[in-house]
């Protein structure tokens, strides 16, 4: 018999950040995958949280305030906090958020630059649009206008690059030539934010960023040291012996255990679909989390 999928998904993605979908698209599309309780994840923005709040009143949801925030750390360019239920109207997160983004908004343009210099035109259009309604501008819309240029396509189809997803591999991750790095915060930045916020702050899935067992484990013991309260343990991408490592330590810890499926939106080739991730018949510890949008304090008991 098959494992049950969870009723909860606590990592998602709107049109605030990288997502395809406006927040109430996203709770509805949740609604309909059968989801009972669900975060809006954006990156370094809570700008979606109260559409997503009313829209999830509306389909009897249970909501959790949430926000991702991009982190520097150890050599890792891009390590990701999650800071769940915090205070969205906060006005020191909601600065600390603005500069967040406009640090990020300065990298999309560098690589922007670095894509031309390569010899690709891109379509600025969206890329515009997306700045003048405040919406932040990230890897995947410079990938999706490098595409869908006519300018690149023969090039594109020559190199096998004619899907945003493939370019980005290409050329915008870590060590590819129009990759940029950022002036991203501290893992301990991120923590005291969402702390001062009234928020709980979890890892976001160590194995996508790290390989190594035990450096993903001495990585979790040194973030507790800082503040941490939790890991997300149940990850689309983590399999079996990943996520039995990461729950027994969130056990030895006493961490809050969450997941998702990273859901951001219905045409990504890899995160299109709520409850997409197993718990491989462990128990998530997801504390006050579990209440969602009823106010929880910091390091609570599984």
């Amino acid at each position: 018999m098959s494992e049950p999928r969870p009723s909860f998904d606590l990592q998602s993605h709107s049109l605030h950040s990288d997502g395809e979908l406006s927040p109430r698209e996203v709770v509805a599309a949740a609604a309909a995958a059968g989801v009972e309780l669900l975060a809006l994840t954006d990156h370094d923005s809570a700008e979606g949280i109260e559409e997503a709040l009313a829209a999830a009143a509306a389909h009897g949801l249970r909501m959790v305030p949430a926000v991702e925030i991009s982190t520097a750390d150890a050599g890792q360019p891009d390590l990701h906090i999650l800071g769940y239920l915090i205070d969205h109207r906060d006005r020191g997160l909601s600065d600390w958020l603005r500069s967040s983004r406009a640090s990020r908004e300065r990298r999309a343009w560098a690589m922007a630059d670095a894509i031309r210099e390569l010899g690709y035109e891109l379509d600025e259009q969206p890329l515009r649009e997306r700045k003048q309604q405040g919406k932040s501008i990230g890897r995947p819309h410079l990938a999706a206008a490098a595409v869908s240029h006519p300018a690149n396509a023969d090039r594109l189809a020559a190199e096998g690059l004619d899907e945003p997803s493939a370019f980005l591999v290409e050329y915008l991750i870590e060590g590819r030539p129009a990759f940029r790095a950022r002036e991203a915060p501290s893992v301990k930045e991120a923590i005291d934010v969402i702390h001062a916020a009234g928020g709980v702050a979890v890892w976001a899935h160590p194995f996508w960023d790290i390989e190594a067992r035990d450096e993903v484990l001495a990585t979790i013991d040194r973030f507790v040291a800082l503040g941490l309260d939790g890991v997300e343990c149940f990850y689309v991408t983590h399999d079996r012996p990943q996520t039995e490592l990461l729950a027994d330590r969130c056990e030895q810890l006493g961490l809050l255990s969450t997941g998702s499926s990273d859901f951001h939106g219905p045409g990504h080739r890899e995160f299109s679909k709520f409850r997409a991730f197993s718990t491989y018949g462990r128990t998530p510890a997801l504390g006050p989390i579990a209440l969602g949008s009823a106010r929880g304090g910091r390091r609570a008991e599984p």
